[in-house]
């Protein structure tokens, strides 16, 4: 916005002397107010709407083998909580997972507002499938009609079925972490970092860096994720550098 008052004060410089200069950059300096303004509004609003469909899709997930599990609302509690949602925010979210389970949800509708909303933000629809995952995976089985749902959500988003299993094993990690390691959570750390297992050092380092620089909590705030959910972009991180580790230690 700097270069915006630089610009005009120039022009206004060229146009009227030291009088046009103060005049062009005070015009420089409310244009660049009111872009910033009406900025922050529409990011405000992307972020409202995809913290809005999280909890939407999330309620509909969670309906789709016919029940919703004690295990699947405690999760949808715990991310209010990591996400600190408080009084209207948390009583919005909690809607907004009700609404998702009605029976006249509109799913097809609810996940192209998704796609449009993290166009070109692939890491973004990763994160937002992420959180569905872990939603129905917490009563520890992924049922045959819930994976089936979980595959529509992730086309309706843009994400291929190769995402999918990415994330599938991010989450089978976080589990192995708590449990040691095994010939199963080395497979997963491979799929985290999206390389085979007979790639090169060179490639699974290239591969770990390019994922860590995608995913940094920051850089993805930049992209639109709304700060609440910061918690959820470190876990992520954490992941992949846990995969990177675990594949380190298997290859000394």
């Amino acid at each position: 916005m700097l270069f915006l008052i630089i610009v005009f004060a120039l022009i206004g410089l060229a146009a009227g002397g030291p009088v046009g200069l103060l005049v062009g950059g005070g015009l420089g300096w409310w244009l660049s107010t009111r872009i910033s303004r009406r900025l922050g509004l529409a990011r405000t609003r992307i972020q409202e709407g995809f913290l809005e469909s999280i909890f939407k899709v999330m309620g509909c997930l969670c309906q789709a083998d016919g029940k919703v599990t004690d295990g699947e609302l405690g999760v949808a509690e715990k991310l209010f909580d990591e996400m600190h949602l408080q009084g209207e925010h948390r009583a919005k979210a909690r809607a907004a997972f009700e609404r998702g389970r009605a029976d006249d949800f509109d799913l097809n509708a609810e996940l192209a507002s998704v796609n449009h909303l993290t166009r070109h933000q692939p890491v973004m629809r990763q994160v937002f499938l992420q959180v569905q995952l872990s939603a129905i995976a917490a009563d520890g089985v992924l049922h045959p009609a819930e994976h089936e749902m979980i595959l529509r959500v992730a086309r309706g988003v843009g994400c291929s079925e190769a995402e999918v299993q990415q994330i599938e094993a991010m989450l089978h990690g976080a589990a192995a972490n708590s449990q040691g390691a095994s010939e199963e959570a080395l497979k997963d750390a491979y799929r985290v970092l999206g390389v085979s297992e007979d790639a090169s050092d060179a490639e699974i380092k290239k591969a770990y860096r390019r994922l860590m620089s995608q995913n940094h909590p920051d850089k993805l705030a930049g992209k639109g994720l709304p700060e609440s959910m910061r918690e959820v972009a470190q876990a992520r991180t954490s992941e992949i550098s846990n995969a990177y580790e675990r594949i380190q230690k298997a290859r000394e």
